[in-house]
């Protein structure tokens, strides 16, 4: 059993749906911005917490209690395919369309810009 894994996921799990829920309460539209901006979150951390394990700046309990707990947690491929699956089936296919595009740019775009800022704090 992995302690911080567990620790991780225990604050990522109920972050993920207050996030979710916060968000989309201020968005009146189909499109699903709350499991976006945890995703989008989620894989900034994952890029920060990354890069700084490999620049040795942080340990692989670190990178195992943010990286794999709270972003394992925080982000949600499944929720992202069941809402863009939804948003397909109910005509609005602009925004399905839109999502897994915006999603899947805006997430390795997340990741990289951790990692760059990590690498940046190096020099």
């Amino acid at each position: 059993m992995n302690l911080p894994v567990i620790v991780g996921g225990m604050a990522g799990a109920p972050l993920r749906y207050l996030t979710d829920r916060a968000v989309q309460k201020r968005h009146d539209t189909v499109f699903p911005w709350g499991t976006f901006t945890v995703n989008v979150i989620g894989c900034l951390v994952l890029g920060f917490v990354s890069g700084a394990v490999v620049a040795g700046a942080a340990s692989s309990q670190v990178q195992l209690l943010l990286g794999t707990g709270l972003c394992g947690a925080l982000t949600t491929y499944s929720t992202f395919s069941y809402e863009t699956l939804r948003l397909a089936e109910d005509g609005a296919r602009f925004y399905a369309a839109a999502n897994v595009v915006a999603s899947v740019g805006a997430g390795l775009g997340a990741a990289f810009a951790g990692t760059a800022f990590t690498e940046a704090l190096r020099t």
